[in-house]
């Protein structure tokens, strides 16, 4: 299998295990997801063969199973997306806002301190509630109604924010030096970097279903329909 000429998003989506992968070697499956693998790895500096060795082994393994949701339907793919994450991120931001703060206030004057932090993530919460709320209350409803022929417009602005979204994630990484811990962190500073890393997983988890199978398809089905 030749995965250096496949796209990331294609790989992410079709090898079960593969975005875990992706993630350790810091690649962009969702926003960046067009790309192919080859131009990835070599602006990241990554070892290609040690990397395409481990999707050879994901690949041996799957047997058949089905990989990142893209065999769900659209219904039951929407529902995922909304009880394991938009749930889930309503769910994560206000304590990760709240741990933020105690630590600027405590360790404001630590060089490493994430400050602007909290701030930066009180605006990150508006940006995502604003969009989930227009996925919820608009693009979901009119893709499980079959309207995808209007469905395309707002795909293209969800998209858009995606790559928002992706940016408001770089900034966390500009702020808490990569989400890595100084020597001796507190409890609270651990428990606010452990929910950064795991708030990023799950926000760029999130994106790849929808850029990269959900959206995907509604592109497709759009331009079948006007084909």
């Amino acid at each position: 299998m030749n995965w250096l000429t496949q796209s990331v998003g294609d790989i992410a989506r079709e090898v079960p295990g593969a975005t875990g992968v992706f993630h350790g070697y810091g690649l962009d499956f969702c926003c960046g997801g067009k790309q192919a693998l080859a131009r990835a790895v070599e602006r990241k500096g990554i070892d290609a063969e040690a990397l395409t060795a481990e999707l050879d082994r994901l690949h041996a393994q799957a047997d058949g199973a089905r990989g990142d949701w893209a065999d769900a339907d659209n219904a039951e793919l929407i529902e995922h997306i909304l009880t394991r994450y938009h749930d889930v991120h309503r769910e994560q931001l206000p304590e990760l806002i709240r741990l933020s703060q105690r630590v600027e206030l405590v360790h404001g004057g630590h060089p490493e301190c994430p400050s602007g932090l909290a701030s930066h993530l009180e605006g990150l919460l508006a940006e995502l509630e604003n969009h989930m709320a227009k996925e919820e209350q608009i693009l979901f409803p009119m893709i499980s109604r079959g309207m995808l022929g209007m469905a395309g417009g707002p795909v293209g602005m969800m998209r858009h924010e995606h790559d928002e979204h992706a940016q408001g994630l770089a900034r966390i990484h500009e702020l808490t030096r990569g989400i890595n811990l100084p020597v001796g962190a507190c409890n609270t500073w651990r428990a606010l970097y452990l929910g950064l890393a795991t708030f990023e997983v799950d926000l760029m988890d999130h994106i790849h279903l929808e850029n990269n199978i959900l959206f995907d398809r509604i592109d497709g089905q759009g331009a079948a329909a006007h084909g």
